[in-house]
């Protein structure tokens, strides 16, 4: 079954490690005869202010955004690749949640509610993974910080946007790493997107 995959990477340094694991997500993708659909936002330049008037549902959206709100809508899978910067992901990456998980894409409200109800989801991606690179040990996240980042991606976007499945892998200390380590961690970035999503010849998505 040929899936269209959504695969967003954030990271403003081309030779970064981050641009290297999706490249890797965007090859695994496409070799298992999938549609990949890659932006790559600080290339693209992505506008990521969130205007008042885009904050109805019913907003005129400038083309750049209602063209990722489309694809965000059509996608069977979600792949999101950035660094952990102070707990969170980098502000082009938050706008573009802000600017494309939209009320009427992403979720919705029942109706007679006034927003102060838990939301419907709406996207028909059965899963969502999460690459994310750290200089940050992990025993010390978990005990200092408590991973912020499974929190926000996991719980406070794609469970309320329902997306149910959802697999996050944070890569570290990416400053220390050497040649070797990252190659490994590359291999390891093709077997979970190529666990999640199978090639088109096989039996179909994990769900």
């Amino acid at each position: 079954m040929t899936l269209k995959i959504l695969v967003v990477p954030a990271h403003p340094g081309k030779g970064s490690f981050n641009h290297a694991i999706a490249e890797t997500v965007r090859k695994t993708l496409e070799g298992a005869g999938h549609l990949v659909m890659f932006h790559n936002l600080y290339d693209e330049r992505f506008p990521s202010h969130l205007s008042a008037e885009e904050l109805l549902q019913d907003a005129v959206l400038p083309p750049v955004i209602e063209q990722h709100c489309i694809e965000l809508s059509e996608s069977d899978g979600i792949v999101v690749i950035h660094p952990n910067w102070w707990g969170q992901p980098p502000a082009i990456l938050k706008g573009w949640v802000d600017r494309v998980f939209r009320p009427g894409v992403a979720y919705r409200f029942q109706e007679n509610d006034s927003g102060e109800g838990v939301p419907t989801g709406l996207l028909r991606a059965h899963t969502a993974i999460v690459f994310n690179t750290s200089n940050t040990p992990p025993v010390r996240e978990q005990e200092v910080f408590g991973d912020p980042l499974e929190i926000i991606w996991k719980n406070c976007i794609f469970d309320l946007c329902g997306v149910k499945v959802f697999f996050r892998k944070m890569f570290s200390v990416v400053v220390v790493s050497t040649l070797e380590q990252r190659k490994r961690w590359l291999e390891e970035v093709q077997e979970i997107v190529t666990r999640h999503f199978p090639p088109a010849s096989s039996a179909g998505p994990s769900r």
